[in-house]
């Protein structure tokens, strides 16, 4: 048999060991027809139908003979998916895995490597159409996005050309091709052509471990390509037979017996094997001899069964290779992990990266993303009409963070998102404090007036004999220099940070202090009618309003205020409150009215004493213009302002009591104390026209 082909070689020798076994098929020899598809749909049809009509066809000859053929083992490029149909063809039967696995496989290991941007290109008939269908689907569960999905045939140039074209346009550094060996030869060529190296190849069991196409051109394209290959055995003798025969068939002298790699030459010791050119297209690719030896004896050991009605069933396996340039140039194929469909899920799937080179002799992991990861602080936007993974990395909005997510999360309640947006930080907390410059400015000016009040009262006590202190009821004066002392002072309960003690304190001293400095207020009006209508003839008013009576008045009207402040502590009290609703950015830290009833019952009080007495004192006219100004103020102002606008309005009112009525008394002690004389305040009285 010298003369038979060598690619023909594996089942001749099989079917041959085969016919020798005792053990398989007894008694029963085995014999072959072998045709050469060369690759052509059209000698495929040829060779089917001789097989079918027991003869070769020829021009003369009809289709309907019978065959004697029992069974076919298809071509290793078999691209037809309609007798996978069990249903239909049930003696169908394979070696090698389904294609469903193997496109699994391949969506697995991108995923693996995290390449969430990826090309596809395949063989435009039913082998690549069917296992990039199934590739996209499993692509698409496991979040993987396909720039573009190309196909051509391998007759087809023009669409080739724009296959290539298509992958140059694209920004997906990682391809994985479903094609056949020789669409992928062509590929290469192209790819080459073009000079386009710089892609990570994903390629299957048809061509990844296919000498053939590694030539110092495509290994540019190749090198560090990763795939799946059906898993090897080793066919024992098959080497040396091989060996055996190619030598005998090439060259004119012969070799001694013994192994193939422990052999010595009874030649002359300069054979030319690059003179042998000529044998390339029919040396075998080494890794179909396993699949063809697997065919011959699937076939062997079913026929077998029938002989003898047993049952047998098989597993799939399939390992994954690495395209690796050794030191001296040779390429090798490294398995570096395996895809196994028989074990569970999570076990399927293994691979050892330790020793994997990349394309381009790199040692680091290629990307290939549509987008790059978003960095802290941003979330993603899907870019409209793309797919998924290419999007675009907007800021989080205030308030938001991301740090390692791809959405914005919103802050707790009381934080706030830094300047980066990668982190919640504590809320600022507002408060008007005794240390920013408006709490200085309101605390000098409370201190001052607290002053003013303390040089009136030491003045009003030392001319206490003198007859501008008497007429004014020094009593009352002095009882309304401390509450107006009082007054200054509880300005200083609203500076600083709300506290349990000091919301409490707020208003209800405020309330407290200026009923009774109202009250004064008006115990002196109210002395001066008396005063009046003493003068009419039989008049005894003065002696129902004495001294008792005013502080008796004074101690009632201040009483009630102290009731409303206690009801008002008692059910509802002021407490302090982090206010996070009016700014976002910051907590204000304020004190609650607790009961708006109790605090406008308290402001109302005040301001029906001050309404009693503005008909007569000129300061309660100021200090009613003061409260009602502080009324839409106070509710506009926002934050620590409001609590500002609050303690002006205390200072202003108790400025205005304080200047209005005893301004002119000090003037006429300190500038004119000749005017503060009894004959010039009685002729004073008595000039004026009632």
């Amino acid at each position: 048999h010298k003369n038979l082909n060598v690619c023909f070689a594996p089942a001749y020798i099989h079917i041959n060991e085969i016919n020798r076994s005792d053990s398989l098929l007894p008694n029963v020899s085995i014999g072959y027809r072998i045709y050469d598809s060369c690759g052509s749909r059209l000698s495929s049809m040829s060779a089917t139908m001789a097989l079918m009509n027991g003869h070769d066809i020829a021009a003369e000859e009809r289709c309907d003979g019978q065959s004697p053929i029992h069974a076919i083992i298809g071509e290793t490029e078999s691209s037809t998916t309609v007798i996978l149909n069990r249903k239909h063809y049930t003696s169908f039967f394979r070696t090698i895995a389904s294609d469903y696995h193997q496109s699994r496989a391949l969506a697995q290991i991108v995923k693996h490597f995290g390449w969430s941007w990826v090309g596809a290109v395949n063989s435009d008939n039913d082998y690549g159409n069917n296992g990039m269908t199934i590739f996209l689907t499993a692509a698409q569960e496991e979040k993987i996005c396909v720039e573009y999905s190309v196909k051509f045939y391998r007759t087809e140039t023009e669409k080739l050309k724009k296959v290539v074209d298509t992958i140059k346009k694209g920004t997906a550094k990682v391809i994985v091709a479903f094609l056949s060996h020789f669409e992928m030869g062509n590929l290469l060529d192209e790819l080459s052509i073009e000079n386009i190296t710089d892609l990570q190849v994903i390629g299957v069991e048809a061509w990844i471990t296919a000498k053939s196409l590694i030539t110092p051109s495509s290994f540019r394209v190749l090198g560090g390509a990763l795939g799946f290959a059906v898993r090897k055995i080793n066919i024992e003798g098959f080497a040396d037979y091989i060996i055996n025969e190619f030598w005998d068939t090439a060259f004119p002298c012969s070799q001694m017996e013994g192994n193939y790699s422990q052999f010595s030459l009874n030649c002359n010791g300069f054979q030319d094997l690059f003179a042998l050119k000529k044998y390339k297209e029919d040396v075998l690719e080494q890794s179909y001899s396993s699949n063809v030896y697997k065919a011959v004896y699937a076939l062997a050991h079913s026929l077998h069964i029938i002989l003898n009605c047993k049952e047998k069933c098989g597993s799939e396996n399939v390992t994954v290779p690495l395209h690796k340039q050794d030191s001296d140039g040779s390429v090798k194929f490294k398995p570096v992990g395996y895809y196994d469909a028989s074990l569970p899920p999570d076990q399927r799937f293994v691979l050892n990266t330790d020793n994997i080179i990349w394309a381009r002799g790199q040692l680091e992991k290629p990307t290939s993303v549509c987008s790059e990861s978003c960095p802290p602080g941003t979330r993603k936007a899907t870019q409209k009409g793309r797919p998924v993974c290419c999007y675009d990395c907007i800021p989080c909005a205030e308030g938001e963070i991301s740090n390692k997510t791809v959405n914005c999360k919103q802050c707790p309640e009381e934080y706030w998102s830094n300047a980066e947006r990668n982190n919640c930080v504590f809320k600022v907390i507002e408060f008007l404090s005794f240390t920013e410059i408006m709490g200085i400015v309101l605390v000098f000016f409370s201190l001052f007036g607290v002053g003013l009040t303390v040089l009136v009262a030491i003045l009003f006590y030392n001319k206490k004999d003198t007859p501008i202190v008497k007429a004014n009821n020094s009593e009352l004066s002095f009882l309304l220099l401390f509450s107006l002392t009082l007054c200054f002072l509880c300005s200083l309960t609203f500076i600083g940070q709300p506290t349990e003690w000091s919301c409490m304190l707020r208003h209800t001293v405020f309330g407290i202090t200026f009923v009774l400095c109202i009250s004064c207020v008006l115990g002196k009006t109210v002395v001066v009618l008396m005063a009046f209508k003493a003068t009419l003839p039989g008049s005894n008013v003065m002696k129902c309003f004495g001294p008792k009576q005013q502080r008796l008045s004074v101690l009632a009207f201040t009483l009630i205020q102290v009731l409303i402040c206690v009801l008002w502590l008692t059910l509802s009290p002021p407490l302090p409150y982090k206010n996070i609703k009016y700014f976002h950015e910051k907590i204000i830290l304020e004190c609650t009215l607790g009961s708006t009833i109790a605090f406008s019952a308290v402001m109302g009080y005040i301001g029906l004493l001050a309404i009693l007495s503005k008909f007569i004192t000129f300061s309660m006219l100021i200090f009613c213009a003061v409260w009602i100004t502080f009324i839409p103020a106070y509710i506009s102002s926002p934050g620590k302002f409001t609590v500002a606008v609050e303690i002006f309005a205390i200072l202003a009112s108790s400025f205005g009591l304080l200047f209005c009525i005893f301004a002119p008394k000090c003037y006429i002690i300190l500038c004119k104390p000749d005017q503060n004389a009894k004959q010039h305040m009685m002729g004073k009285f008595q000039s004026k026209p009632y």
